[in-house]
């Protein structure tokens, strides 16, 4: 058994405690988080310690920690996790800040552990069934990939303006989409925006409406569709058009009925928020993680995958903000 501890009791926290908990090779050994209710809340459900940061360190029944936290903590418990010789889980993204990501990967590497980035959509089992298909050559050639990524309603104001904005928060998980999909590295970016959303979000100095297109040295190219609102459900879907075939992943609906009558056929509405849609792509990737606690595999998604989408998220930036095409 692994004894995994668990930093971060918010939100996306439970989700990890409950696939924590419930994988054959693996325990909640112990909950951290400043939030003393939350941490107890998490604690006592899943029989697990309350631990404060230095005593999960420095515990030797701790074979690996799970970073759920605040996202300005991420880089600097990465760092106190390696040089603690624990095997690091970290939700995206390491850092908001491209130089202190790529020093937090330094420290990584002086120590030698294992550091898997959570960008659970790298997991979903329709986005993998896509990547595995065109590793088969079913597509021949990839020339053209679609991502459309829409959340059903806009963030606060107040979480915007310490998000990192819409590129580093919500398109990350798109860039890093695209990198797997296609498998190879963008070569230019160009992106327009909006703000038709929330005018709030305007005044708090981001977009909410965007497209993104990567070029690659191939010809390829990748388009990405947001939008912080989809009055219709969590709106997941991409596309990739090949030189013998076109794959589609589409969304995962609240149901499967579809009802044909006089007026015509309906169907369910996508499933409305992401802790839903990526159920079992969470799942999928503490599987992953387990099985690099094993030793049967290197992290799918490491360090230099979470600092790529970061460079790609803060190029499209630049583009956005000068409104040309960045080289990169």
């Amino acid at each position: 058994m692994f004894n995994i501890a668990l930093l971060g009791a918010g939100r996306i926290g439970q989700v990890h405690a409950a696939n924590i908990a419930s994988h054959s090779a693996t325990t909640l050994w112990s909950v951290v988080d400043p939030n003393q209710e939350f941490a107890t809340r998490l604690a006592t459900q899943y029989q697990a310690r309350q631990q404060s940061l230095d005593e999960a360190m420095t515990d030797p029944n701790v074979h690996a920690v799970l970073i759920a936290s605040a996202t300005d903590t991420h880089a600097d418990l990465i760092e106190m996790a390696a040089r603690h010789g624990k095997a690091i889980f970290c939700e995206k993204p390491v850092h908001l800040d491209l130089a202190r990501v790529r020093d937090c990967l330094k420290v990584v590497k002086e120590y030698d552990v294992p550091l898997f980035i959570g960008f659970n959509r790298r997991f979903d089992p329709q986005f993998r069934r896509v990547k595995t298909d065109v590793q088969a050559g079913r597509i021949g050639k990839p020339e053209s990939l679609l991502i459309i990524s829409r959340d059903p309603s806009p963030p606060p104001a107040e979480y915007v303006r310490v998000s990192g904005g819409m590129f580093r928060d919500m398109t990350i998980h798109d860039f890093d989409m695209a990198r797997f999909i296609m498998g190879e590295e963008p070569v230019s970016v160009y992106a327009q925006g909006s703000n038709l959303v929330d005018p709030a979000i305007g005044e708090a100095g981001d977009i909410d409406t965007a497209f993104i297109v990567l070029k690659y040295a191939s010809g390829a190219m990748a388009t990405i569709v947001n939008s912080r609102r989809s009055s219709y459900g969590y709106d997941q879907r991409l596309e990739l058009h090949g030189s013998e075939g076109l794959l589609c992943a589409g969304n995962i609906l609240e149901n499967q009925v579809q009802h044909y009558g006089q007026q015509g056929c309906t169907s369910a509405l996508p499933e409305h928020f992401f802790l839903q849609r990526y159920k079992s792509a969470y799942a999928a990737e503490w599987e992953h993680f387990v099985a690099v606690l094993r030793g049967e595999a290197v992290p799918d998604c490491s360090g230099d995958d979470g600092e790529r989408a970061l460079y790609l998220a803060d190029k499209a930036l630049e583009s956005l903000r000068s409104q040309r095409e960045i080289v990169l």
